[in-house]
């Protein structure tokens, strides 16, 4: 499962994670605090605040390249572009830092911490170890010419899966940075799976944009996005040559972003 439907929202499971973190660290924290008055919510919000904003710049300072052109996409984070662990041990020094100077957070801020970094590892661990064990759907689609195609002819090279329609900005913002991509990574074979329109409607809008793109599938009962357990479009999976799930991101993507997941893929697929 990737996302967590309330009402019209579909969560990301990572979004949730963090949010169910936050909570606990909050909720211990208050309740440590309690008998001494002292509750830390306030500085655990900073520590939140300074764990994004330095993995951001993390991110954005190891693919600068991708930003050199397009500054303003530096502030841009609906491409996800976060790297943890500088923003985790960013968060822990300062809260130990604002711990040792003030004797009466130590025991309810340390707690809160122990507690919420902890629970954000342990869940993340435990959804990327799901995430590995999850294989490519054995499902058959149509290409755009309306012949069928069965999703395990393309196992055999690396292979990234977006979810898109045409209806859905941020798909169409994304598209040409996946179009670029296929021209360039020949190593890895890229599947364009539209959720639930008809062909002349995708013909019409590829013709419109100039794509180019190869391997459009359609799928018009979304039942693709079902099966992965995804309602929010755009969504992109990444598996590996034998058709094993090694990553996957909702939203849009960057051309860092997807540099980022693309390193990942090679990284995780064996030689």
């Amino acid at each position: 499962m990737l996302t967590i439907n309330a009402g019209p929202l579909a969560l990301a499971v990572p979004h949730v994670v963090l949010l169910v973190s936050l909570f606990l660290a909050v909720l211990t924290g208050w309740w440590v605090g309690r008998r001494s008055e002292r509750n830390p919510e306030q500085q655990l919000f900073r520590l939140l605040l300074v764990a994004l904003l330095v993995a951001r710049l993390a991110f954005v300072l190891v693919y600068f390249e991708h930003f050199r052109d397009e500054p303003w996409r530096v502030i841009d984070i609906r491409d996800g572009g976060f790297i943890a662990w500088p923003g985790v041990l960013a968060a822990v020094l300062l809260g130990a830092w604002l711990a040792w100077r003030e004797g009466t957070l130590r025991k309810p801020l340390g707690w809160a911490v122990a507690v919420g970094v902890l629970s954000w590892g342990f869940a993340t661990f435990a959804l990327h170890a799901f995430e590995q064990g999850t294989r490519l759907p054995e499902m058959g689609l149509r290409d755009n010419q309306g012949k069928p195609v069965a999703l395990q002819d393309f196992v055999g090279k690396p292979l990234v899966v977006n979810l898109w329609a045409t209806w859905c900005p941020p798909c169409r913002r994304e598209m040409p940075v996946l179009a670029e991509a296929q021209r360039n990574e020949s190593d890895v074979t890229f599947l364009f799976v539209n959720q639930g329109e008809g062909e002349r409607l995708i013909a019409d809008f590829l013709r419109a944009e100039g794509l180019g793109l190869e391997n459009v599938l359609l799928d018009t009962g979304g039942r693709l996005g079902q099966r992965i357990g995804s309602s929010a479009l755009p969504t992109t999976l990444f598996y590996d040559a034998e058709g094993r799930q090694v990553g996957s991101h909702l939203g849009e993507l960057s051309r860092a972003s997807l540099a980022r997941a693309l390193e990942q893929l090679e990284v995780n697929t064996p030689p």
